[in-house]
């Protein structure tokens, strides 16, 4: 399920953007474990929205720098590449947590962030590149990815979370799943017309 997006002219002041919703969104104290390629300061994002200054033990002056604290657990996987841009492998960075903990929360791999953003193009296309279709306007920009992120939570049964029916007589075996009906949130898949008239979708300026 998608809990947060962020939105800025780099990795980081996005990734410090998403990680601001998440922490009003049930991960106050303290964030998820993640994992990430080796692009954009996700550490230093993680630091500035969760992280907090030492205590001052009244010797020398006060600390005022934000420290990360015990207990976070984040995962680099960076791609080795070929002068061609061919990917000849991968280098596993274990940022914050125990190394064998992490590896095994987390895996070594980045594909299911990678499906996810491909799946945010093909729903998205102000997210395509290359094209004309990208939006001119970050306000406009925030509306789409609002947008999307409701209809993919709410609107869409993705195969990857169907359950088998329980009942002989179903006229399907599988039973579909949005997101939102998997985490608990709704026993339903939204239709468009209950988006539209449901949903309170936040403003594009928050």
């Amino acid at each position: 399920m998608r809990a947060a997006r962020g939105l800025a002219k780099n990795e980081t002041e996005a990734a410090i953007e998403a990680f601001a919703q998440l922490k009003s969104r049930g991960h106050e104290h303290s964030p998820p474990p993640l994992v990430s390629d080796g692009w954009g300061g996700y550490d230093e994002a993680m630091v500035e929205v969760w992280g907090k200054v030492p205590e001052y033990r009244g010797r020398g002056r006060p600390p005022t720098k934000k420290k990360p604290q015990a207990g976070w657990q984040y995962l680099q996987v960076v791609k080795q590449r070929a002068r061609n841009g061919r990917v000849m492998g991968m280098k596993v960075k274990t940022v914050y947590g125990d190394e064998q903990e992490v590896l095994e929360l987390l895996g070594a791999s980045t594909s299911y962030v990678e499906r996810t953003n491909l799946t945010s193009r093909h729903m998205n296309g102000r997210l395509v590149r290359k094209t004309l279709g990208y939006s001119k306007e970050l306000e406009m920009l925030r509306a789409s990815s609002i947008w999307e992120d409701a209809v993919y939570n709410l609107g869409r049964a993705l195969k990857t979370l169907r359950v088998e029916s329980s009942e002989e007589a179903a006229s399907r075996r599988w039973i579909g799943r949005s997101p939102a009906m998997a985490a608990g949130l709704t026993d339903h898949i939204w239709e468009i017309e209950e988006l539209l008239s449901t949903l309170p979708l936040p403003s594009t300026n928050s």
